[in-house]
């Protein structure tokens, strides 16, 4: 399997994805920004904004190679002098506000010799929690997992839970998902088809739980809420993010590292949700270990 043949997979999926997000829009396409990196590679950043149900959408790709770095050194503790790593990278931030926040990533990452391995996953970011939306979202992801490893659900989905939580609000950033990294072994056919099948599982789930809340009407209330369900989500991607520190710490292009930030988000001081309410409900589930499925 060559890294070029994986670089053109993601590309082919990356389309796919914009195609599917446009067309369930149907308002604005998405803009293409094609950079160039000076040490090696590029990427393509494409960004939706303003539409009909997105206020902000972003589908990047990119293939980047070339020396490592004494700053990716220190960072990472790589021991080869050069590397090469593509990837699909998304988040997507809907207008309305029971609609749910999703990131999905797949990436290849290769040094010189026989070291390689995939990373990525999904994770669902809802500002109110839909039981029901969960379960389907898990179970989609169960079934994409399966049809590869029985064991790769309950495994990644753990990992997910893991990962995708603020320590120092001692809450998870959603419902989680699945995670995985570092995932190499003797079969890498058969691996590079369950990350590629990961991203085409993207866009089916996620347009069907769209299309289930494009008549929900909402509040200034749910609006508020949201900019504060929005700010966690800041939180954790400039904190504790890996891709996002990756980035940072090694001179990536800041526009399309930064590109999964929301177009607004607010700060409250100290806010508690009434007891009772709509917002206390979701803080509830906001726990690791949740077994949605």
């Amino acid at each position: 399997m060559k890294k070029e043949t994986i670089a053109i997979e993601f590309k082919k999926i990356q389309e796919e994805i914009c195609s599917s997000i446009s067309d369930l829009d149907g308002k604005c396409t998405f803009e293409s920004d094609k950079w160039e990196r000076k040490e090696g590679g590029g990427g393509d950043t494409r960004v939706l904004q303003n539409g009909n149900i997105f206020d902000k959408a972003g589908v990047n790709f990119s293939e980047v190679f070339g020396p490592i770095t004494d700053k990716m050194k220190t960072a990472f503790t790589f021991e080869a002098e050069s590397f090469y790593a593509t990837g699909v990278s998304i988040v997507m931030h809907p207008t309305n506000p029971f609609m749910p926040i999703i990131h999905m990533n797949i990436r290849y990452f290769e040094l010189p010799g026989k070291t390689w391995w995939f990373g990525g996953g999904i994770d669902l970011t809802p500002i109110y929690v839909d039981e029901n939306e969960a379960k389907y979202f898990h179970q989609e992801l169960k079934k994409t997992c399966d049809r590869y490893d029985t064991n790769y659900y309950p495994k990644f989905k753990n990992w997910a839970d893991d990962y995708f939580y603020i320590p120092h609000r001692k809450e998870t950033r959603g419902i989680g998902g699945i995670f995985f990294d570092h995932l190499n072994g003797d079969d890498k056919d058969s691996i590079f088809e369950f990350v590629c099948a990961v991203g085409r599982t993207f866009a089916n789930t996620y347009c069907e739980i769209i299309k289930n809340k494009k008549e929900k009407t909402y509040t200034t209330q749910n609006i508020e809420w949201q900019s504060k369900r929005r700010s966690r989500y800041v939180e954790f991607n400039l904190v504790y993010d890996r891709g996002t520190k990756f980035g940072l710490e090694t001179d990536g292009r800041v526009e399309s590292i930064l590109m999964s930030m929301p177009p607004v988000a607010k700060w409250h001081y100290n806010f508690v949700p009434e007891i009772g309410s709509e917002e206390e409900h979701t803080s509830g589930f906001l726990k690791k270990g949740k077994a949605w499925i």
